[in-house]
């Protein structure tokens, strides 16, 4: 195989015959977006029986498999960095990182080096799955620079195929702690909006019809000092998802730079504590080994700062 390109097979599934190439083989093929897809195809890296195919509307029949070669992009800034990692769980096929605030996940513009990749690069010397290519290798899902918390990152393509399969399926069970500034009430509930890019600031996330469909379930756990410790369970897993769904129902979370507006006395506080981030962390995360097919579940606790911000906000 070229060490450039990586080859993934797709089988497309019974619900999604009869529609479009580029919409079922986004649906067999997690890991690649349907715009990303309609490129491959459109270049003649999808092919069938050694066919190539180009037409992204061609109606698409159950059971047909289709062989899909992903050009792996090169970054020459990307290699292994000897940063320190917090392991939850290792094996041949996967890692779990509890993550610490401010970490980047994958190199990026104004990111180049200093990232969890760079860092797993360097802990896992090279076993990583390309399927990411050289740009994210191992990146299943990630979290936000400024929370902290789990995250699962895969050392096979069998293990990141499956991984994202269940993303894709929301079958993985996150949750997260929350400082949210006041009380909500009811104490829990369900936040269904759909999130998409702002129009007006590509830089933020925004509740937006037509947008990709968004659930978040929340329990406050803790009533605070004008604020409460909630858990946010992921229903779907959107950019921004907890941050944008609990300020829109007016209790954002605390230190929040661009979801929130933490004044008057909390305000002071974070200062005072040098509290510099949203207040949020990856506390559980669950799901079934990709090659394994055992139940794996891991819990973390808060991190140092958000255990200061809850003790000096307790009631």
């Amino acid at each position: 195989m070229d060490r450039g390109v990586s080859i993934i097979d797709a089988t497309i599934a019974p619900a999604a015959n009869g529609w479009r190439l580029d919409r079922a083989l986004a649906d067999a093929v997690p890991t690649l977006s349907r715009e990303r897809l309609k490129v491959l195809i459109a270049s003649g890296a999808v092919t069938r029986d050694g066919q190539m195919v180009r037409d992204a509307a061609k109606k698409a029949a159950a059971g047909d498999t289709f062989a899909v070669a992903v050009p792996v992009p090169t970054l020459p800034h990307n290699e292994a960095q000897d940063i320190p990692l917090v392991v939850a769980y290792e094996d041949e096929h996967l890692i779990v990182i509890d993550k610490p605030a401010g970490l980047v996940v994958h190199p990026a513009a104004g990111n180049l080096d200093g990232t969890l990749v760079n860092a797993l690069l360097h802990h896992c010397q090279g076993s990583l799955s390309g399927i990411g290519g050289v740009a994210r290798p191992g990146i299943v899902h990630r979290i936000d620079k400024d929370t902290s918390g789990l995250m699962v990152a895969a050392k096979t393509d069998r293990a990141h195929e499956g991984l994202a399969r269940q993303f894709h399926d929301h079958s993985i069970d996150r949750r997260y702690r929350a400082i949210v500034g006041g009380v909500p009430r009811p104490p829990a509930g369900k936040v269904d909006a759909p999130l998409a890019r702002s129009a007006t600031n590509r830089k933020k996330i925004a509740i937006v019809q037509g947008g990709k469909r968004a659930v978040t379930h929340f329990t406050t756990m803790q009533l605070l000092r004008d604020a409460a410790l909630v858990e946010c369970r992921l229903e779907t897993g959107r950019t921004h998802q907890v941050r944008v769904h609990m300020a829109s129902i007016g209790h954002a979370l605390l230190g929040d730079p661009v979801y929130g507006r933490t004044k008057g006395a909390q305000k002071a506080l974070l200062e005072t504590l040098g509290f510099r981030r949203q207040a949020l962390h990856a506390a559980h995360l669950g799901f079934i080994h990709p090659v394994k097919t055992t139940a794996l579940a891991f819990d973390s606790v808060m991190p140092a700062d958000m255990q200061e911000l809850f003790t000096e906000l307790h009631v």
